[in-house]
């Protein structure tokens, strides 16, 4: 099953008993008509289920308990047909631990001119119910993302749709699991961080298996086994290279991997060039074919980045334009043109290719091991966002920039890796001031779907800080940002 369709959210109305029982029946009639309009509608990538129309506190506090405890429910959405008096909902509010949106809307358009009094009045009140139980949710300092307008426009639904994948990713990130094969490369600081806190953060278990396991995995791999494998590469991407006993080596990486992530019931794993004992080469196509699985993948032992990376795969499912791993490489400084060169040294994910992407075998400066395989590709060009999470020291921090891809602007033939180019905004000299002053990491999740209101939104769910670096961003701007964010969260 997909990971969208493994998840539904709950429609909850909210009311009260002043109206009678008449105005409480149209409640629920209008309440479910919209239930299904949004449960079929092709913006939203998950069901949504109706629930009964709440107008008590008890009522209140033993729906979401019972959300809290559903693994298929991954979010609320409320809306106040009527008048729902918010102090019902505090008691609720304070156990509610799944993400939740406030929808703003009314059954009618329109107001009808003739059919209007104090009938229709007392019935469709949204908009004051809405404002008395945003207070609550403002007064409680809940993470919330508040969507208004008409429920049947398009605008509308896709904002909740938009809503509903960063709630699915919270989801994923609550359960996910993330392999570590060895440790971190050595005196690299960015890719440490606080393993405890983002478990109690983010819901990551993040752990160590050995390297001799996964070698004893790879020698057990069938010569059958890698003959299907290489069978799929071959009908899915144009073998450039003669070397086939690199390619079949990758092979049986890829199915050693997969085999070990599975039985662990892991989403992501790392590695590192420096602790590849008893392996024949690093993990080049064999990551990039993982992570086309949907894998998170961090290099260097940078296990933020790869349980990012899952994530955000998660959050894209069934969207077009591809979610990876990424390092920001090298710069073209031509003035008025910079651009930024991404790549890393094999394993960025060919969900980002422009074309069939060419499988090769090219030695590799770093490792001493033998010449790995890897998949060599350009990215495509659209606009996109690069996503970093480093630990400050006390609290996570994410920092999202937005970008533009371009085709290359060179063939760069000699180069043996897939690769990106893209135009940072809102310029590649200032963004780069305002990603270093921000601490941003030089490993990131480059992503053409996920958004940065997405992030955003993950972000205040998470009760992590936000730093959003667009075309309007100054560095003078950023700073002060920096240091009233510093302050405030030291303060929480």
């Amino acid at each position: 099953m997909s990971t969208m369709k493994r998840y539904e959210f709950w429609f909850i109305t909210g009311s009260q008993h002043l109206y009678g029982p008449e105005t409480l029946k149209q409640v629920a009639e209008h309440s479910q008509i919209i239930a299904k309009g949004f449960d079929a509608s092709s913006l939203l990538p998950c069901s949504v289920v109706y629930k009964p129309v709440v107008t008590t506190p008890d009522q209140i506090t033993q729906i979401v308990k019972e959300a809290n405890y559903d693994d298929k429910c991954a979010g609320i959405i409320t809306w106040m047909h009527t008048f729902s008096p918010s102090k019902m909902w505090i008691n609720g509010f304070e156990l509610l631990q799944k993400p939740y949106c406030h929808l703003h809307t009314q059954f009618n358009r329109q107001i009808p001119n003739e059919g209007i009094d104090m009938d229709f009045m007392n019935l469709n009140q949204s908009a004051h119910g809405d404002r008395e139980h945003g207070f609550i949710g403002t007064r409680l300092r809940m993470p919330r993302k508040v969507v208004a307008g008409y429920w049947e426009d398009e605008d509308v639904q896709a904002k909740i749709g938009s809503w509903m994948r960063t709630a699915v990713g919270v989801m994923v990130s609550k359960n996910l699991k993330v392999m570590r094969f060895g440790d971190n490369m050595r005196q690299v600081a960015v890719t440490e961080g606080d393993k405890v806190e983002a478990q109690k953060k983010f819901g990551w278990q993040v752990n160590t298996m050995a390297v001799g396991d996964l070698v004893k995995e790879i020698n057990a791999v069938t010569d059958a086994q890698v003959d299907a494998l290489i069978k799929e590469y071959q009908e899915k991407y144009i073998m450039n290279t003669d070397n086939l006993d690199a390619v079949r080596y990758q092979a049986k990486e890829e199915i050693a991997i997969k085999k070990m992530l599975d039985e662990a019931g892991c989403g992501a794993y790392t590695n590192t060039f420096e602790d590849l004992y008893g392996m024949e080469q690093l993990p080049g196509l064999a990551s990039q074919r993982l992570m086309e699985a949907g894998y998170g993948y961090g290099g260097e032992g940078d296990w933020k980045v790869s349980a990012l990376t899952h994530i955000m795969k998660q959050m894209s499912e069934g969207l077009e334009g591809g979610t990876a791993f990424m390092e920001d490489y090298t710069y073209d400084l031509t003035k008025g043109n910079e651009l930024s060169l991404g790549a890393h040294m094999l394993e960025v994910c060919p969900t980002l290719a422009a074309d069939k992407p060419r499988i090769e075998v090219h030695p590799l400066g770093i490792g001493g091991k033998s010449d790995p395989a890897r998949l060599v590709f350009e990215g495509h060009p659209g606009k996109a966002i690069v996503v970093s999470l480093v630990d400050m020291g006390g609290r996570f921090r994410m920092i999202v920039q937005d970008v533009e891809a371009v085709k290359p602007i060179y063939e760069m033939p000699n180069l043996p890796v897939a690769r990106v180019m893209w135009k940072a905004f809102p310029d590649l000299k200032t963004g780069a001031e305002c990603w270093i002053l921000a601490g941003g990491a030089h490993h990131t999740v480059f992503s053409y779907t996920v958004t940065a209101e997405q992030m955003q939104d993950f972000a205040e769910i998470m009760d992590i800080e936000f730093v959003h670096i667009t075309k309007d961003t100054t560095v003078e701007g950023l700073k002060q940002l920096l240091f009233l964010q510093d302050i405030a969260w030291k303060l929480k």
